[in-house]
């Protein structure tokens, strides 16, 4: 039966989140996912503590792989970001 509340709640929070993400207007994108990033980056803790931890062989590698993602997660959001910024910012000559 614990089964069954499980899937619930994930199906639950995978609807309540593309409801909430589709609300969000284009000019709160970047901010919104600088946030998630950071999230992101707690998760890359979580993952090293998992493959660090000399558990299960299995254990180990699910934490490698989640290290792996979230790295490419952080790393490239960060990325974006620093694109999406660097789009406001004055270039040299302009303005004087």
């Amino acid at each position: 039966m614990e089964a069954v509340y499980l899937t619930f709640i994930l199906v639950l929070a995978i609807f309540l989140g593309f409801e909430l993400i589709s609300k969000v207007p284009a000019t709160l994108h970047t901010p919104l996912m600088s946030g998630a990033n950071a999230i992101s980056g707690i998760t890359l803790v979580g993952a090293l503590g998992s493959a660090g931890a000399g558990s299960a062989e299995l254990a180990t590698v699910l934490g490698v792989l989640g290290v792996t993602f979230a790295t490419i997660n952080v790393v490239g959001g960060y990325m974006v970001t620093n694109r999406m910024l660097s789009m406001f910012r004055k270039k040299e000559g302009e303005g004087q």
